[in-house]
C-alpha cells in the first residue's frame, strides 16, 4: 500500500531540512588557524612548537604552556622557565629557579632542581646542546656517576671549557663553607684518587655521557648548568659563564620543506592528533601536503552525526501532519574533500 500523502510531503521536507541544516565540523578540521601562531608574554610560540593541541610538530607536542604570562616548558623532571626561543639557530634558553650558579649554591641531602629528563620518544626531537655542561654538586660514592670507575671518575670532564676546577672558586663556595663545612682539596673537581677514595665534590658532564639529569637518582644534592654561545673562553672564569640550560630541537629529514610549502599556500603547520603524521591545516579541512592540493584532504574519521539535521527532520514530520506515525531516521555526513560533502539520509516509516 503507498504511503499517505502527508508522509509522502514528510519525506519531502526531510530533504529540504537537511538542506538547510547546519552540518556538524569533522573533527579533523577542528583547529582555527590563526591560533597555531601566538605569543606568550613577549616571547612568540611558533612551529615547530604550540601552544593549542593540533599545532606544531608532533614530537614537540605538549611540551609548552603559558601560565600567566610566562612560557614554561614541562617535562618529567619538572618546570622550566622559557627566556628565549631562537628560531634561527633552533635553540631554547631554560632556567630552573632551584639550580645553584656562580653566586648562590642550592644544595640538599635529598637533591634540589629538575636536572633534566625527556620522555623516550621525545629525545629524538630535543636534547641540551654538545655546549651545555651540567655540573653535579655533592654526589655520593655510591653515585651511578662513579660506578664502573674506581679511582678515575671517568664521567667528569670540561665541556666546552667549563668545569668544576673554575666553578669550585665561585664565591658561592665561600659562602657555603663558611657554615664550618669542609673546605674542597685540590682534587675537589675530580675526586680524591689517592687514600680516601672520596667523590668529587662536583663533577662536571656533558649531556651524551649520561643522557639523563636525575639529580635525586643520581644521588647528587644539586646541580648547576651553564652554556656557551661562543667558541672563546669567557672572561672572569665561572663567573662569566651564561647559566641556564641551552637546547635544541631537531625535526626529521622526511618533514622538510613541508611547513614552508604549507604556508606558501595560506595553511599553519600541525599535526593529526591521533596518528601525529604532518598535517597542513586550511581552515575548515586539512591537507597531509599544502592547501593548494584537495587530492591530499587529509581523512575526518568517523563520519559526523548532525544532531541539527536529525531535528530538523523530526519537526518536518510534525509540520506535514504526519503525527500520528513513528518514524527513525539516521544522518551520516562527510567531508570528502574541499567543497565536496557526501550526505546519506536513511529514514523508514512502518507503514
Amino acid at each position: 500500500m503507498a504511503p499517505p500523502r502527508s508522509c509522502q510531503l514528510a519525506a519531502l521536507l526531510v530533504i529540504c531540512a537537511c538542506t538547510v541544516a547546519p552540518l556538524a565540523p569533522a573533527a579533523a578540521a577542528s583547529v582555527p588557524i590563526t591560533t597555531c601562531r601566538s605569543f606568550c608574554g613577549n616571547i612568540m610560540v611558533d612551529y615547530p612548537f604550540a601552544l593549542h593541541p593540533g599545532c606544531g610538530h608532533a614530537g614537540l607536542r605538549d611540551l609548552l604552556f603559558c601560565i600567566n604570562g610566562a612560557l614554561m616548558l614541562h617535562l618529567p623532571s619538572g618546570s622550566y622557565r622559557v627566556l628565549d626561543v631562537d628560531y634561527a639557530y633552533r635553540g631554547l634558553t631554560l632556567h630552573d629557579p632551584a639550580m645553584s650558579d656562580c653566586r648562590a649554591l642550592d644544595r640538599t641531602p635529598g637533591g634540589r632542581g629538575n636536572g633534566f629528563v625527556l620522555e623516550p620518544w621525545r629525545e629524538p626531537y630535543l636534547s641540551p646542546d654538545p655546549d651545555n655542561v651540567f655540573l653535579l654538586l655533592g654526589c655520593r660514592a655510591t653515585s651511578p656517576l662513579f660506578q664502573g670507575f674506581p679511582d678515575r671518575h671517568l664521567p667528569c670532564r670540561n665541556v666546552s671549557g667549563m668545569g668544576c676546577g673554575d666553578f669550585l672558586a665561585c664565591p658561592a663556595w665561600d659562602d657555603y663553607y663558611a657554615g664550618g663545612r669542609r673546605p674542597p682539596g685540590d682534587d675537589a673537581a675530580y675526586g680524591d684518587a689517592v687514600g680516601t677514595g672520596a667523590p668529587p665534590e662536583c663533577c662536571a658532564v656533558p649531556w651524551a655521557a649520561i643522557r639523563a639529569v636525575n639529580v635525586s637518582r643520581l644521588e647528587c644534592e644539586g646541580y648547576s648548568s651553564a652554556y656557551s654561545l661562543a667558541p672563546v673562553r669567557a672572561a672572569g672564569g665561572a663567573a662569566g659563564w651564561a647559566y641556564g640550560i641551552r637546547a635544541s630541537w631537531s625535526l626529521p629529514e622526511s618533514n622538510r620543506g613541508f611547513c614552508g610549502a604549507c604556508r606558501a599556500t595560506g595553511g599553519a603547520c600541525g599535526h593529526d592528533m591521533e596518528s601525529h603524521a604532518d598535517l597542513c591545516l586550511c581552515g575548515d579541512w586539512n591537507s597531509t601536503s599544502n592547501c593548494d592540493s584537495s587530492a591530499d584532504a587529509a581523512p575526518s574519521g568517523a563520519a559526523a552525526r548532525s544532531p541539527d539535521a536529525v531535528a530538523a527532520v523530526r519537526w518536518a514530520v510534525l509540520a506535514s501532519g504526519c503525527l500520528p506515525v513513528h518514524f527513525w531516521c539516521r544522518i551520516d555526513i562527510t567531508v570528502v574533500a574541499r567543497l565536496e560533502i557526501k550526505l546519506v539520509v536513511d529514514c523508514g516509516f512502518p507503514f
